[in-house]
């Protein structure tokens, strides 16, 4: 259907803000004279979150749910709600009512200017310094390591063509990515300015536990977009500094030994040299290994637009 519309939606424990949402959702696309489905996966919810989905789902053919059977992760419920989804532009959006259904329309219009992926950045972001100051890190980060510039990546507003999503396999939490790895396919990415409130209903799941997550995904994605096709740019570069920072301790040790000062066996920084080279070694032999693999059972992925013929 050319001109179907799918919003894809994951929660967790959302009974307070889920009626409301929906209305803002059916009042946007029926002002707009969109044509629409609203796919809720509710990823193992405790509370009533369920019981008011079955209400909405009576009262509007548009809306479809799906119930996963216990918390499996973002990651998952998006993957779940993206196979269940049948228009050629999905939206993503978080159940929270932190973002604002109204920006839709404004993802779309980018869409329409021959984006691929539309993510929104929260100008005024309204949430805690802490959550905000970590985001920022977490954003400027992002930037240096893969070289795309994007403000705000972890918001879950976002508009996706159905070619990308159909191109990009997510797992673990590596769903805030998909811009990532939309451009490492050479889809046009594009960010616009979106409304943000604060929450009022239910409780946040951001914490401590996910910024150190979200750091450790950020390696992952570094390692899959940057080096998937050439491991030992990324593990003989770490070998060979370890293992040179190990060589120059070594020959400064050496060079005391020789000028008389005995012994040298017994000091700390001998055996700091020695595992920096080892370490180096052994890092430098895993990026050798991981060339091996891609030559061996790889081949590279090339994205083709459009033929003419």
């Amino acid at each position: 259907m050319k001109d179907l519309i799918s919003v894809v939606i994951p929660l967790h424990n959302e009974e307070e803000s889920l009626e409301k949402l929906y209305n803002l959702l059916r009042g946007v696309f029926e002002r707009n004279g969109l044509t629409y489905e609203v796919i809720f996966v509710d990823d193992g919810s405790t509370d009533s979150s369920f019981n008011i989905l079955e209400k909405i789902y009576q009262q509007d053919k548009n809306i479809r749910i799906l119930q996963l059977r216990r918390k499996f992760g973002k990651s998952a419920a998006l993957t779940a709600g993206f196979n269940e989804s049948k228009g050629n532009i999905i939206i993503t959006l978080d159940a929270d009512l932190q973002d604002d259904p109204e920006e839709i329309p404004n993802l779309l219009a980018k869409i329409n200017e021959n984006y691929d992926v539309v993510g929104g950045f929260r100008q005024r972001r309204q949430d805690s310094f802490f959550k905000k100051f970590t985001s920022a890190i977490f954003n400027k980060t992002l930037t240096m390591l893969t070289g795309l510039k994007l403000r705000d990546i972890n918001t879950g507003l976002k508009a996706y063509r159905r070619d990308v999503i159909e191109q990009i396999e997510i797992y673990g939490e590596l769903h805030r990515f998909l811009p990532i790895f939309a451009n490492q396919l050479g889809f046009k990415i594009i960010e616009i300015p979106v409304k943000h409130y604060p929450r009022r209903q239910g409780k946040s799941k951001y914490g401590p536990k996910k910024v150190i997550d979200g750091f450790l995904d950020l390696l992952t994605v570094v390692l899959l977009t940057k080096y998937s096709e050439k491991p030992g740019h990324f593990f003989g570069g770490a070998g060979l500094l370890s293992f040179l920072a190990g060589f120059l301790i070594s020959l400064y040790l050496t060079i005391l030994w020789f000028l008389g000062h005995h012994p040298i066996g017994n000091r700390p920084l001998f055996f700091l040299g020695i595992l920096l080279l080892i370490i180096g070694i052994q890092l430098i032999s895993l990026g050798l290994l991981g060339e091996i693999l891609v030559r061996k059972e790889r081949k590279k992925i090339v994205q083709i637009k459009k033929i003419l013929k």
